[in-house]
């Protein structure tokens, strides 16, 4: 009782005139809270995990509006969608007449306020963002509208579960804020207006978001998520088709501010001067291997780039203009919420990789897993995971397209929306001979997770999984299964129509080697695999093989010795040109004149050179010189029409070609 009188009192002091709290109820018993003009500071200073969220700047409210005392439940949703009703209860979330609905998009919420205003004859909306949190504190200025603490009456498992554990959505179980509103922390999400972008400075009147993006805002917090994102001023986001068991929506009565919105989001450096011109190509036939250069330039930070500690999982490609566009991950941990996609080109003619800039982001989500892929006929494919929240298990697949070298993408499409396990994109996306678009997944986060394929056959316009679900991999020598033995694949279709594949762990024994990485052969076209040990020996933790057809016709693998700290077996022998065998250690390459049958150029990755360099990510510094090469790293490589390798790891960028190999 002391709690709330002081609440009370705090927003009296405030707005002198507390907004009121009276309710009525509209046709579909949905309760009405009048929430009344006034001023107050939005936003919070927190950090570079929250800097979306800075300045803090004074807003204010002109006109009154009513808001829905609690979220939209099942009831009242499916009064407008009573199809809606197969979906309780999905992942166990939902059952209920009077718990909050979810699964819903940002375009049904809205369609579900068309109906509402319709049918009343009155100006139903979602709430703009600054609505939404002038109303969420009630007056408060504490991180959540109790305090700077969250009660645990309050809070439904605030940790992140890599499988979501169900709870109880029912609205209004715990006390309204001191206007009237029901869980405005936690519960579920809810849809705001609003598209996302960066805070202005100063004093802003009844402020309604940019004109465009790519995400619009949800706020508030949902169940099975750490109880900081549930915060007043934490901002979160969505693609607007985007649907899933963490978010709902309540709704506004009242017209819409007349406020002009805010330009969108300048371009990143890495859509800007980019050349439309033709590059032309000389092919490259002498042996050449370049010392290796960093990719991953950190910006200014002045710039406001989101640029963390661990920056990893590359994807690579060329541009017809002579670019190389690369993209990965920036995060303090893997499994982050503060996770976004940066990228940097390589001009043509140039020695040095821009600095990063910011590619794809979606607020609060996490993102792992990036490909790009060049189909040579003029387009540029991104396809990346997306998380419900954070870890990366449960990721929708986003595409993205461009037909100008990367200076303009294509609006994100869900072209596989359920946010499920066997999404986690891999880099090395191909293009067959029939034309069909191949995707490779991480199908399960577990260390003997396996590999799925994701085909289009319309340039990515349907995609279809040609796995079976009931067939179950064994990942043992003679075995057939559905999936390619092995996380982080990389796959390539040979000449007979057969698919091979390598991955990491789902090792398999050899009577001769021991253990050795898996190798996946498939006469369906993904549909099945069978497995039998490879020669190469197998790898693990920090380390992503590469495997692609060369333009010349061999197939390279690009691979590691063994696991630093995970291996018994440590190194691999190499043969100089003089005849001489020796002992090497760490990034080796691998090729194959006869469809992966022999592979009889191994050599390690390394001119001879002592230098100490930086491989990033898990690697750190390594020292490379006659018998070593980087230890580790997620490797993705492409192959530029001059016939020049270009491979990364996690943060370096090699260059050799076919004749260094054949030495």
């Amino acid at each position: 009782m002391v709690h709330r009188w002081s609440v009370l009192f705090s927003s009296f002091l405030v707005f002198v005139a507390l907004p009121g709290i009276a309710q009525q109820k509209n046709s579909i018993g949905m309760q009405l809270v009048d929430i009344r003009p006034g001023t107050f500071d939005m936003g919070s200073n927190r950090g570079k995990e929250d800097a979306d969220e800075s300045p803090v700047h004074p807003v204010t409210i002109t006109a009154g509006f009513k808001m829905s005392a609690t979220e939209v439940t099942n009831k009242q949703y499916e009064a407008f969608d009573p199809a809606h009703s197969k979906l309780r209860g999905k992942n166990g979330f939902s059952l209920k007449d009077d718990e909050a609905v979810v699964f819903v998009s940002y375009e049904e919420a809205v369609a579900f306020c068309a109906w509402l205003s319709r049918k009343e004859g009155k100006p139903y909306r979602l709430p703009t963002e600054a609505e939404w949190e002038y109303a969420c504190r009630a007056g408060t200025t504490t991180d959540y509208n109790t305090g700077n603490e969250l009660p645990a009456a309050y809070q439904k498992l605030q940790h992140t579960n890599r499988t979501p554990v169900p709870v109880s959505l029912q609205v209004a179980q715990t006390a309204p804020n001191a206007w009237g509103l029901y869980d405005m922390h936690g519960n579920v999400e809810e849809w705001c207006y609003d598209w996302y972008g960066p805070y202005l400075p100063g004093a802003q009147t009844d402020p309604v978001g940019r004109q465009a993006g790519m995400s619009r805002v949800t706020r508030g917090g949902s169940h099975n998520t750490p109880v900081r994102f549930l915060r007043s001023a934490n901002r979160q986001g969505m693609l607007p088709e985007d649907k899933h068991w963490l978010t709902g929506f309540r709704v506004v009565q009242g017209e819409m501010p007349r406020t002009k919105a805010i330009a969108a989001e300048p371009l990143p450096a890495n859509s800007l001067q980019v050349s439309q011109q033709k590059h032309s190509w000389k092919k490259e036939t002498q042996a050449i291997f370049e010392a290796p250069v960093p990719f991953v330039i950190k910006p200014d930070s002045s710039l406001g780039i989101p640029f963390y500690k661990h920056n990893h999982c590359p994807a690579i490609t060329w541009c017809p203009n002579g670019d190389l566009l690369a993209a990965w991950f920036s995060t303090n941990a893997e499994s982050g919420r503060e996770m976004v996609i940066l990228a940097s080109r390589l001009r043509a003619g140039q020695k040095n990789w821009d600095t990063a800039s910011l590619f794809f982001c979606v607020p609060d989500r996490n993102t792992t897993g990036t490909s790009l892929l060049y189909d040579q006929k003029g387009t540029l494919y991104h396809i990346n995971g997306l998380e419900a929240a954070g870890d990366w298990q449960n990721l929708a697949m986003v595409m993205r397209t461009s037909t100008n070298n990367g200076a303009g993408w294509s609006k994100p499409v869900l072209i596989a929306p359920e946010h499920a396990k066997r999404h986690q994109v891999i880099a090395g996306s191909l293009i067959t001979k029939q034309g069909w678009l191949v995707q490779l997944c991480d199908a399960d986060p577990s260390s003997r997770g396996g590999t799925a394929v994701h085909i289009s056959k319309d340039k990515g316009a349907h995609w279809s999984t040609p796995y079976t679900l009931a067939v179950t991999p064994q990942y043992e020598n003679g075995a057939v299964g559905g999936l390619i033995a092995g996380i982080h694949a990389g796959m390539v279709p040979l000449k007979d129509g057969r698919w091979l594949a390598f991955g990491r762990n789902d090792n398999i024994k050899s009577d001769s080697l021991g253990d050795r990485m898996p190798m996946s052969i498939s006469n369906d076209a993904g549909a099945t695999w069978s497995y039998a040990p490879s020669i190469f020996p197998p790898i693990s933790s920090g380390q992503r093989l590469v495997l692609r057809r060369l333009n010349e016709g061999p197939l390279l693998l690009v691979s590691f010795t063994h696991c630093p700290g995970k291996s018994g077996v440590e190194g691999m022998d190499f043969t100089r040109s003089n005849g001489e065998v020796y002992k090497g250690y760490g990034m080796y390459a691998a090729l194959s004149y006869d469809e992966g049958k022999t592979w009889p150029v191994k050599k390690l990755l390394t001119d001879g050179t002592m230098r100490q360099l930086n491989g990033g990510a898990w690697t750190g510094l390594f020292t490379m010189d006659s018998t070593h090469a980087e230890p580790k790293g997620y490797l993705a490589a492409t192959q530029t029409p001059d016939n020049v390798i270009h491979l990364l790891s996690s943060n370096l960028h090699y260059r050799f070609t076919l004749a260094w190999l054949q030495q």
